[in-house]
């Protein structure tokens, strides 16, 4: 990760500053607060940690968010490797401090089911693990593949309409949660070709070059895999990678200097949070998963006496998922303190925020409002029902995905695998 970058991130979108393991909140408790779920919370990272601009950042976005609204203590825990879990969990639990602790990420799974059973009386949630049959576990899931597919459908279209067929798409580690943006970046894509080919009568085959580093972590992969498949002629990437995604962003952005262009095609896309902001004229969007949301959602329901055990899952219809706009990106900035945005103006080189932002809506006008608009055309047929979007959630599952001959298939995959799971 490079230091202007880093530096960045200590004072900017999510800057509301707490040390590790530290705690936030003070001040008088509202009256109406002052029922059994007043108190305190946890969170425990993932190895990708805070700093990543995306997954664990989005976390702690929506349990300061919560801390603030409700009054509470919040507890930060960093997990440095994967064998840091366990004692990670067990120990807040064996405090009995806590109302609820919340574990960030899929890997962190086993170690929930284990602490959960451990303690019964102590309550969880997960971002991304499925703990279904647990009283004391709440489960967090994303429909990912409704928010990937709006980012593959953007990626082909643009591709399709400079003339070139291929797009990328770079990931972190291969886990099923995973699959579920790939799935959906494949329908998108599948999808914009056939849309392609209605709307100017030419033939259309976009390729997808697919990367998984094996890291969450390491920007230097991101970067080396983004340089790959801009060598093999890849005009759009999507990067599924945490911090790892600072990478790719790095890679276009120098691709676009080695042209004498300081914006694109090709073109970035992000991810998690509203990441159009970390390098102006390379991100054309980011597929946001608010996360925030889902753990903010947690947080309520125990100070409100609504935490129940189970599955909770936000797609495009709840506001979980859903492809940034300049109005995401403004309403992020506009909640930082003046002297943050005035730093944060001067790391990116503005001398104004509308200047900011002027770079951004001169970046989305390098694509035609006809590209925007089928894409909200896309999303509307996803939250009207009359298209589905698979749901690949194990190895078997993305593999038909990627061996489907269109987007047709692939829904036909989707009402497969709904029946099978209902």
């Amino acid at each position: 990760m490079k230091k202007s970058v880093l530096a960045l991130f200590l004072i900017g979108v999510l800057a509301f500053s707490v040390v590790a393991s530290g705690c936030i909140g003070g001040g008088e408790t509202p009256t109406e607060t002052k029922k059994e779920y007043a108190g305190k919370i946890a969170i425990v990272y993932d190895v990708g940690g805070r700093g990543d601009l995306s997954f664990n950042d989005m976390a702690y976005l929506g349990a300061s968010k919560a801390a603030k609204d409700f009054n509470l203590e919040l507890k930060e825990v960093q997990s440095k490797q994967e064998s840091d879990y366990l004692p990670n969990l067990r120990t807040l639990a064996q405090s009995g401090e806590y109302d609820l602790i919340i574990a960030v990420g899929f890997m962190m799974t086993d170690a929930v089911k284990q602490v959960a059973d451990e303690f019964p009386n102590q309550k969880f949630a997960i971002v991304d693990g499925y703990i279904p049959d647990k009283p004391n576990v709440m489960s967090i899931l994303f429909k990912e593949n409704e928010g990937s597919a709006l980012a593959g459908a953007l990626a082909a279209l643009i591709a399709a309409n400079d003339g070139k067929d291929k797009v990328g798409i770079v990931l972190g580690i291969e886990i099923p949660v995973l699959y579920k943006f790939e799935g959906g970046y494949r329908f998108g894509v599948a999808w914009a070709e056939d849309y392609y080919k209605q709307k100017t009568g030419k033939d259309v085959n976009i390729d997808i070059l697919y990367t998984y580093t094996g890291s969450f972590t390491d920007p230097a992969k991101g970067k080396t895999a983004t340089q790959a498949q801009l060598g093999q002629g890849a005009w759009v990437i999507y990067q599924v990678a945490g911090a790892v995604g600072l990478g790719v962003f790095d890679a276009i952005g120098e691709y676009l200097q080695s042209q004498g262009k300081d914006m694109g095609p090709p073109f970035a896309i992000g991810v998690d949070s509203a990441q159009d902001w970390i390098k102006p004229g390379v991100i054309i969007a980011s597929m946001m998963k608010r996360v925030d949301v889902g753990v903010y959602k947690a947080v309520e329901s125990v100070v409100k006496g609504t935490f129940k055990g189970g599955i909770v899952e936000l797609g495009l219809a709840d506001g979980g998922v859903g492809l940034s706009t300049i109005d995401d990106v403004k309403e992020m900035f506009n909640s930082l303190p003046e002297d943050v945005k005035k730093k944060k103006l001067e790391e990116l080189g503005f001398k104004s925020e509308d200047e900011l932002f002027a770079k951004l809506e001169e970046t989305r006008k390098q694509v035609p409002d006809w590209i925007w608009e089928a894409v909200k055309e896309l999303e509307q047929k996803i939250l009207s029902g009359e298209i589905k979007v698979p749901k690949a959630q194990n190895k078997e599952q993305i593999e038909a995905i990627r061996n489907a001959k269109d987007w047709k298939e692939m829904m036909q995959l989707a009402e497969q695998w709904e029946k099978e799971s209902s």
